[in-house]
C-alpha cells in the first residue's frame, strides 16, 4: 500500500533540460563563415549584413569579420562588418 501514497510527491518532480539559448559571440567578436552568433526562439534578433537566419531562428555568419549589434526602427539587428 505504501507505493501508491508516495506517487503523489514524485509526480510533479520533473524538469526539462536547458536549451542553451542566447548570444554565443558578442559585439566585437571575430567570426568566420558558419559560426553561430545567436541561438534563439523566435526572432528576438534579426539578421543584418553578413548574417543569415536558420530554420530554428539561429543567426550565423556567412562571411568573416567582427560582430556588431545595432538597433534600427526598434528592431535589434546583428551584422558582420569587415575588419
Amino acid at each position: 500500500m505504501a507505493h501508491t501514497k508516495s506517487q503523489g510527491a514524485v509526480k510533479g518532480n520533473r524538469d526539462s533540460i536547458a536549451k542553451r539559448l542566447g548570444v554565443k559571440i558578442y559585439g566585437g567578436g571575430h567570426v568566420i563563415p558558419g559560426n553561430i552568433i545567436v541561438r534563439q526562439k523566435g526572432s528576438k534578433f534579426n539578421a543584418g549584413n553578413g548574417v543569415q537566419m536558420g530554420r530554428d531562428f539561429t543567426l550565423f555568419a556567412i562571411r568573416e569579420g567582427k560582430v556588431n549589434f545595432k538597433t534600427h526602427l526598434g528592431k535589434k539587428i546583428v551584422e558582420v562588418i569587415h575588419g
